[in-house]
């Protein structure tokens, strides 16, 4: 029986006596979610919620010429002080301790952390805002994964390459999804995020059937985070194109609505509470190579990461639903198109060395062995490859080309 995780508040472990070995099942989320056209208008409004008086703008230089005037305006016609501090770009320890720096030495003391941006400016975020020991509000300007609805944080080396993984006590306590700036964004990092969402309800499926998986919160998983994981699925295979095309159309819809939702807050909730499996670990892997990192998006790795789970766990039929729809919408259904070489076997070894020390591959019921996930990624591309074939790779070479 594993001891009760620190970052997870006592109370949901009460039941856990160390004597009957009873492992409960938990469920966090945000306590606030806002999602539309124009609502960083508003921004203001949402925060004076919290309370907050004086806040703190993490944004990267690119988003304070996008948004920065207008986000500032929102804030301060609510009487909210505002303070910016401009993110370089990496969630390591050293960016974020440089953050903490900052605004530990501004006057008057900064009372909530609002992070805006892609997926490692909200990491950091998330980060400052803990050290700091204030609530964090999360605007994300892209769709591309699920990070902005959990309550830990992906670190990475200075250089790009995966570290390790901050756990927080609280939920980011707003997050705020203004889908009018999403559907202006480039569209492969909607599509990066559907293959991240999608992923949610594979790895939940995975953890819920074996006795013995936790979720990242240390628990059993739920039934509605569980729940959410298939309507990830399931609103993916549906809305997903659509979403695509209003994006390239640069248009809010329902079904971009949908699918803004799918990618933030039901795999957001469904990942954390749900569990996370042999995708994710596969998708940690690959940032261990430097050409794969530096050119392509965590939610392109976990759509190839999640193609070998299906491969390890002889899913054929599933495998192939899952790839004609990446395919479908542009995302990578075999290892060329993560610039990777089938039989680079260094390579592919080094991926799958760092997968095997992820702590959520236990999650996978199955015996594993790097040779076994080597032969798995290799299988998944001989297969992903035989799709690309037949659906043809326009949708994945017009992402690339961009």
């Amino acid at each position: 029986m594993s001891a009760p995780l620190p970052y997870l508040p006592q109370r949901v472990f009460a039941a856990e006596d160390g004597t009957h070995g009873i492992v409960p099942q938990a469920l966090i989320a945000p306590p606030r979610y806002v999602q539309g056209p124009n609502v960083w208008e508003r921004l203001g409004r949402y925060l004076s919620l919290i309370p907050s008086t004086n806040a703190a703008i993490l944004i990267s230089a690119g988003g304070q010429r996008r948004d920065g005037a207008r986000l500032l305006q929102s804030i301060r016609s609510a009487q909210i002080a505002a303070t910016t501090v401009t993110f370089h770009g990496e969630c390591s320890q050293e960016e974020v301790e440089r953050v903490v720096a900052v605004l530990r030495a501004s006057t008057p003391a900064v009372d909530c952390v609002v992070a805006v941006g892609g997926g490692k400016c909200i990491d950091a975020g998330k980060c400052v805002a803990d050290r700091l020991g204030v609530p964090v509000v999360v605007c994300p300007s892209l769709a591309s994964n699920d990070a902005p609805c959990s309550a830990l944080s992906v670190m990475y080396s200075p250089a790009g390459v995966f570290a390790d993984v901050e756990y927080f006590p609280h939920s980011p306590a707003l997050v705020v999804v203004d889908t009018q700036v999403i559907a202006a964004a480039p569209v492969r990092y909607l599509v990066a995020g559907m293959g991240d969402a999608m992923a949610t309800w594979y790895e939940a499926r995975t953890c819920l059937r074996n006795p013995q998986a936790r979720s990242v919160l240390g628990a059993r998983p739920t039934l509605a985070a569980s729940a959410l994981g298939e309507l990830c699925a399931r609103t993916l295979f549906a809305d997903g194109v659509a979403a695509l095309e209003a994006v390239q159309r640069g248009e809010v819809t329902d079904a971009l609505e949908r699918i803004v939702e799918t990618n933030t807050l039901l795999s957001g909730i469904g990942f954390e509470s749900g569990g996370l499996a042999l995708a994710h670990a596969v998708a940690q892997g690959l940032t261990v190579l430097p050409a794969v990192h530096q050119h392509y998006l965590h939610g392109e790795m976990v759509a190839m990461g999640l193609l070998t789970q299906l491969v390890v766990q002889s899913q054929a039929d599933e495998f192939q639903q899952v790839a004609a729809f990446f395919a479908t919408i542009g995302l990578p259904v075999h290892l060329g198109q993560l610039g990777l070489d089938p039989d680079d076997t260094p390579a592919l070894r080094a991926v799958m060395e760092t997968a095997m020390t992820l702590p959520y591959i236990v999650n996978e019921p199955l015996p594993l062995s790097v040779d076994t996930l080597v032969a798995a990624a290799r299988h998944a591309h001989t297969l992903g490859n035989d799709v690309a074939q037949r659906a043809g790779d326009a949708p994945y070479r017009a992402l690339h080309s961009e």
